[in-house]
């Protein structure tokens, strides 16, 4: 959101999105489909009830960050957004802030969360896009799958909204931690050897230091659990939306810089910017970069090294 110098930033909220373990196990299966709905119901609940005037009454920003893991690399999907404590109003006329420690009722948030995320994923069920396997295998059948869901629409879904982030350098601290953090650090390795894997991790069951805990994983169950947690190819993890959505980013962002009284901040030119092209081992100058490709791309083919039948170089 906003950075720049002067006027008022906004405070910064967290807030966490989770599936209840019953949707879990269907999701570990359909990891497109129902990663992508938990993104789509998730956002479009804040994006929902802030808009209502009952509540915030304004447009807000979102980035969302799935991760799908718990501390001990179970499969435990859930959404981190980081949300601004404001927006902009509905006419675009003026920035509407939100209480300091207070961004939107939590329980308004699961209930819709409930309902969008169910009627989604029924519509999956009923366009056949959801595939189920081993002891799920019944719930093909529709009225199965209904009698499954049975519990999970009385239960309350899970939306957790954390104590806002000290300022902007705390939510950019945070980001640059967790976005692009994978089912276990290196950190949390304790040792390998004939028995297994022996790693820490936290047992929410417990109170204060008992919490910590240590496992030991044969080396093909620490694998498998790792494994849970690979993305389908070319999954976005990190998505944007509202205010930060990139349609609109640029000019919504100098709308609520102009309406916070934030100066925009200079732009990045060439000539600030490091060179960071590697060296040519033979004559140390600068390589050319000639294509950048994704890591799921195949580069282009090399350039060809014998000239065409009937052709002679000269």
């Amino acid at each position: 959101m906003p950075s720049g110098e002067g006027g008022n930033h906004p405070i910064y909220f967290h807030v966490v999105f989770t599936l209840p373990s019953e949707i879990a196990d269907i999701a570990y299966h359909n990891k497109a489909a129902l990663y992508g709905l938990l993104f789509k119901a998730a956002s479009d609940t804040m994006m929902t009830i802030a808009a209502d005037p009952k509540h915030l009454g304004a447009r807000i920003g979102i980035t969302a960050v799935l991760h799908t893991w718990g501390s001990a690399m179970t499969h435990h999907p859930h959404i981190h957004m980081i949300v601004p404590g404001g927006g902009i109003a509905r006419d675009g006329s003026r920035w509407i802030s939100s209480r300091p420690a207070f961004l939107l009722p939590v329980r308004v948030l699961g209930k819709l969360f409930r309902r969008l995320f169910l009627t989604g994923l029924l519509a999956l069920h009923q366009a056949g896009r959801i595939a189920f396997y081993g002891s799920l295998e019944h719930l093909a059948d529709r009225r199965a799958f209904l009698r499954h869901l049975s519990p999970v629409r009385k239960k309350s879904w899970v939306v957790y909204a954390k104590p806002p982030f000290a300022g902007p350098e705390a939510v950019l601290a945070y980001l640059s931690r967790y976005t692009h953090r994978v089912a276990i650090s290196n950190s949390r390795l304790v040792g390998i050897d004939d028995d297994g894997v022996t790693f820490r991790y936290k047992d929410y069951r417990r109170n204060g230091a008992d919490c910590q805990q240590t496992m030991t994983l044969s080396a093909d169950e620490f694998i498998r659990r790792f494994l849970l947690h690979v993305l389908p190819k070319g999954f976005h993890r990190i998505r944007h939306y509202g205010l930060l959505a990139s349609s609109a980013r640029k000019t919504s962002l100098a709308r609520a810089r102009q309406l916070l009284g934030i100066a925009s901040p200079p732009p990045d030119t060439p000539e600030d910017l490091p060179d960071v092209r590697p060296p040519c081992p033979c004559c140390g100058g600068h390589m050319v970069v000639i294509e950048t490709f994704e890591r799921w791309q195949q580069p282009r083919a090399p350039p060809r090294t014998t000239l065409p039948t009937g052709k002679i170089a000269p």
